[in-house]
């Protein structure tokens, strides 16, 4: 899939220190909840920023049956994010985050006809992160706020030639705060600095004065996909902490499954190596382990991977499909251990 265009590609006038005057960063501090996301003044349409918002990309991103992903981030006038090691960047109040979901109608040519669903926004404010989804018409032309949710159909040709149709889900509000809670907090999850780290974003924010804190020593996220980023384990750990790991550590609502997942996690019991299910219940499928080294067809994370099942399938939310290059990783991360 075609990754989004790197920031040290944008044009200067894109990311100018002065944003335009049209961006309502009133809106955006305000505790309001706009119908429209096209108030905010923060998008051309879902897939161009307006000037003032700048365009950025993830090493290994979360799957979401199979969408194209835009990713944004709008920082306040004479503001700037800061590192704080190789987690979560330290965004100020009045950020946003803004990531457009669409499908191109074949996925061999994935630069064409591409059909924007929703955007959904994080906006910092300062009672904390808000999440609000919006939806896009059929042209395009106008986003609503849809906070109870919504389904449609999306059909697209894929990879191999085939016809592939899914009931796409717009997360509700609560849903939202189901993958982007940490403790008691929505908290982004994506732009961490690990995962912004390819050699050119970082350097690219810093030049142009959004970006401030020790980039020295950072940790580089690999490419979950691309074997020249990284070996099959750190881009399977890459991959887990990305679709996992937001839940599966120990302040995030699958703490009680004792099952770890997020990149800092030490490989042993709680990454599930001959770990027992504790809260798995019937999405254990019956197996013993969550990871049975070596034995990918008796290890139960591998098996709710493939599931489609409520109640069994992993993650529970954002996926109707199988993620079929993602499981054979995973797969393969399990059968090489010793």
């Amino acid at each position: 899939m075609k990754r989004a265009v790197l920031l040290a590609g944008l044009s200067l006038a894109l990311i100018s220190a002065s944003p335009a005057a049209r961006i309502n960063e009133a809106l955006i501090l305000s505790d309001s909840l706009p119908p429209r996301l096209q108030d905010f003044g923060l998008l051309v349409n879902g897939q161009t920023p307006a000037p003032g918002v700048v365009r950025y990309h993830l090493n290994t991103p979360l799957f979401s049956d199979y969408a194209e992903k835009f990713r944004f981030l709008y920082l306040p006038r004479g503001q700037k994010a800061e590192v704080q090691g190789d987690g979560l960047l330290k965004l100020p109040v009045g950020s946003v985050l803004i990531k457009s979901f669409g499908y191109p109608a074949d996925f061999r040519t994935p630069d064409k006809n591409i059909r924007i669903l929703e955007t959904r926004l994080l906006i910092h404010r300062a009672s904390g992160w808000v999440a609000l989804p919006y939806v896009w018409n059929a042209d395009g032309t106008e986003a609503v706020l849809k906070r109870a949710g919504q389904r449609m159909t999306v059909s697209w040709t894929h990879y191999d030639g085939q016809t592939r149709s899914i009931s796409y889900a717009v997360p509700n509000a609560n849903q939202c705060k189901g993958c982007h809670a940490l403790g008691d907090a929505i908290t982004p999850i994506g732009p961490k600095a690990r995962n912004l780290n390819d050699g050119q974003q970082l350097q690219a924010l810093r030049r142009i004065g959004l970006l401030a804190g020790q980039m020295r020593g950072l940790q580089k996220l690999p490419v979950w996909d691309n074997p020249k980023t990284g070996s099959v384990p750190a881009r399977a750990r890459a991959y887990l902490d990305m679709n996992c790991g937001h839940c599966h550590n120990p302040k995030g609502p699958a703490d009680t499954s004792g099952l770890w997942l997020n990149w800092e996690q030490a490989a042993d019991t709680n990454l599930g190596l001959n770990k027992r299910p504790t809260a798995a219940g019937r999405g254990s499928a019956g197996l013993d382990f969550a990871i049975a080294p070596g034995h990918p067809e008796q290890s139960y994370l591998l098996a709710r991977m493939q599931s489609l099942e409520p109640g069994i399938a992993m993650p529970e939310l954002g996926r109707a499909t199988e993620h079929d290059e993602g499981v054979a990783l995973i797969r393969q991360w399990i059968r090489e251990m010793k």
